[in-house]
């Protein structure tokens, strides 16, 4: 018994191993997390693309296969190969201009007062729509019209501080004795002398061109070793005589008027009065001409047609600028908030001006920073869409027009071709690819 219990005592015993549990349980748990994301992902993202590039090979009823008809079709249609040179230009201007301003301006915000104050102002568009954005541009800033359009009203204000619109900008000869001058003026036919008077009507002033201190017109008074003459709106209520002044007709005060010789050059010049009247002395012997200056024919600055079809484009692009800029900055200076100072500081004591700083030492360790708002900004311009939209009137859709807005041209505003908007979908996606692929190996490089 001894024996037997100290042999068994010594022994231990067999350890049974815990009863492993199935793959179902050891991976319900993640799965019933990541269940609901991987349904989600197949649903809106893994189906439609396969269902897009199906349809892509189809004909625009989706009844026969055509293959690649439809990629065919967005080379050689017009507006599509538009599209692609205007994406083409969006990729190549708006990234590295969002890059460079945002840039900018994350390193100004660090060395002005305000600085609150201005990055609130260029940080503001983001909280609005690509869309709305378009539309406040449209409205307010590229209105033909200067005074509804902010831009033109600002070109117009300084092309009138040097180069001033004419008291009449539609005034035309009431009668045979005027002609239109080469240089855009009105002079009298006949060759005059000293002691001679000039009656130069006019006609075709609308009302509120006559200046408001236009006082009754009167015939001119010859003058000795001179020559008078008269410029006054050669009409009158109820009729008139055409070449006579009358009553109830007014001269026409601030008119230049130049006296020329037989060569065209001018001799004197002089400003009628209020009641239209003027006059040149000392004139010497010989014939002379007298004539209207262009001056006072000047039309008015007229505004410059942003969305015509040669600006349309880059009137597009400055309003999403506006609207990209704040995005660059914050992220910029979030990178520029990071970077050590000794760095900065031991630059400007070897004698390194503040360009130099900027160029050999903030930008080269803000590079990565640069990199990702760069990388992003080209997948966003590739795929604008809203602000053309909003932008571009009918008339110059078709010049300021971009892939993705064909896209959605194409298959939902009453095209119908839907097998071509498949294409331009497919087409976009292959564009976006190699961005994503390079994106991808940047973070695995900085994480590594």
């Amino acid at each position: 018994m001894t024996s037997t219990s100290a042999s068994v005592a010594g022994e231990s015993p067999t350890a049974v191993p815990p009863p492993q549990p199935s793959l179902w349980r050891r991976h319900s748990t993640a799965l019933a997390f990541l269940g609901p994301a991987l349904v989600m992902l197949v649903v809106w993202y893994v189906y439609p693309t396969i269902a897009t590039v199906i349809r892509s090979l189809q004909s625009d009823q989706g009844s026969e296969f055509v293959w690649f008809d439809n990629y065919r079709r967005i080379f050689t249609d017009d507006v599509l190969v538009t599209a692609i040179k205007n994406n083409a230009i969006w990729v190549a201007v708006v990234p590295a201009a969002v890059t460079a301003f945002g840039l900018v301006f994350a390193v100004l915000t660090e060395r002005i007062r305000w600085a609150v104050a201005f990055k609130f102002a260029l940080f503001a568009p983001l909280a609005i729509s690509l869309f709305a954005a378009g539309v406040i541009w449209r409205s307010t800033m590229y209105q033909k019209d200067p005074n509804i359009g902010a831009l033109n009203h600002v070109i117009g204000v300084t092309k009138e501080a040097f180069s001033p619109a004419g008291v009449l900008s539609e005034a035309q000869p009431s009668t045979k004795d005027l002609k239109e001058s080469k240089d855009g003026g009105i002079s009298f036919a006949r060759e005059l002398r000293s002691g001679d008077t000039a009656l130069l009507g006019l006609t075709a002033i609308p009302p509120d061109e006559i200046p408001s201190n236009a006082g009754q017109a009167a015939d001119p008074e010859p003058v000795q070793s001179g020559i008078a003459g008269v410029v006054w709106r050669d009409f009158k209520p109820g009729g008139g005589k055409p070449g006579e002044v009358e009553q109830e007709e007014q001269g026409i005060p601030g008119v230049t008027v130049e006296l020329r010789d037989q060569s065209g050059k001018e001799v004197q010049s002089a400003t009628t009065a209020t009641d239209g009247t003027f006059a040149f002395r000392s004139v010497g012997n010989g014939s002379y001409t007298v004539a209207i200056g262009a001056a006072t024919f000047a039309q008015p600055f007229g505004g410059v047609s942003w969305l015509g079809p040669k600006l349309v484009t880059p009137a597009i692009i400055i309003a999403y600028l506006w609207t990209a800029a704040g995005f660059a900055m914050v992220v910029i200076a979030s990178g520029l908030a990071s970077l050590p100072r000794d760095v900065l500081e031991a630059a400007r004591t070897d004698g390194a001006s503040e360009f130099q700083v900027f160029r050999r030492v903030t930008v080269p360790l803000l590079a990565p920073v640069l990199l990702v708002v760069f990388v992003t900004q080209i997948i966003g311009v590739l795929k604008v869409f809203d602000i053309v939209l909003a932008i571009a009137p009918a008339s110059t859709r078709n010049d300021a027009t971009v892939l993705a807005l064909e896209m959605w041209r194409k298959s939902f505003s009453g095209q119908n071709q839907f097998g071509v908007g498949a294409a331009l979908a497919v087409f976009l996606f292959l564009l976006v690819i190699p961005i994503l692929i390079l994106n991808v190996r940047r973070f695995r490089r900085e994480n590594a």
